[in-house]
């Protein structure tokens, strides 16, 4: 099974990422592919990166660092759920990505972007080179959801548009095709 970890890359006290992260994190759970773990970077509460090494070096002297980098080294995908934040990424989950290296390499990643009418994909782009020199993976099938809002039920509960639930299974596969490919590099740089 593929350890997946579904990362909520909002931290807002009212957000949309979550009822959005426990849609995915559903559907990840449905499939027998993966193991799903749901992180909440709103509960990881990462300070502004405040190591004094580099992250390359791996030498980490906060505890919440040496936390944050055995969740994730212990993933083999991840999905990560985002908002778009002035045609941007969110300042927390580019945050958490800054904080490590090694730990976050030769990984597929699946994007789930939300906003209003551009998706959140103005944020998913540019975020793309950062995930690239990290040697994250994003996966080309990605899920896009324009007018998010509009698909939170007054529960709070997600209800996706045909066309988002079908993308969601599109970006699963997409990870599970990448994971493979990725396997080799992962097990030598490890070695």
């Amino acid at each position: 099974m593929i350890r997946l970890h579904i990362i909520i890359g909002s931290v807002r006290p009212v957000r949309v990422g979550l009822p959005v992260a426990l849609w995915v994190e559903s559907v990840a759970a449905a499939d027998e592919r993966f193991d799903v773990t749901l992180v909440d970077l709103a509960e990881i509460n990462l300070p502004f990166l405040d190591e004094p090494e580099m992250p390359h070096l791996g030498k980490y002297t906060h505890e919440h660092t040496k936390a944050w980098s055995r969740m994730v080294d212990s993933a083999d995908a991840f999905v990560f759920v985002m908002p778009e934040y002035n045609a941007g990424v969110s300042p927390a989950l580019k945050n958490a990505l800054d904080f490590l290296s090694a730990e976050w390499r030769h990984k597929a990643v699946g994007l789930v972007s939300y906003g209003g009418v551009s998706a959140g994909q103005r944020g998913a782009q540019v975020l793309k080179p950062t995930l690239l020199q990290l040697n994250l993976m994003p996966v080309p099938a990605a899920v896009p959801i324009p007018f998010v809002s509009s698909m939170v039920d007054d529960e709070g509960g997600f209800e996706p548009t045909e066309a988002v639930a079908g993308g969601s299974l599109r970006m699963l596969d997409s990870i599970v095709e990448w994971t493979a490919v990725l396997e080799p590099l992962r097990r030598s740089s490890n070695a």
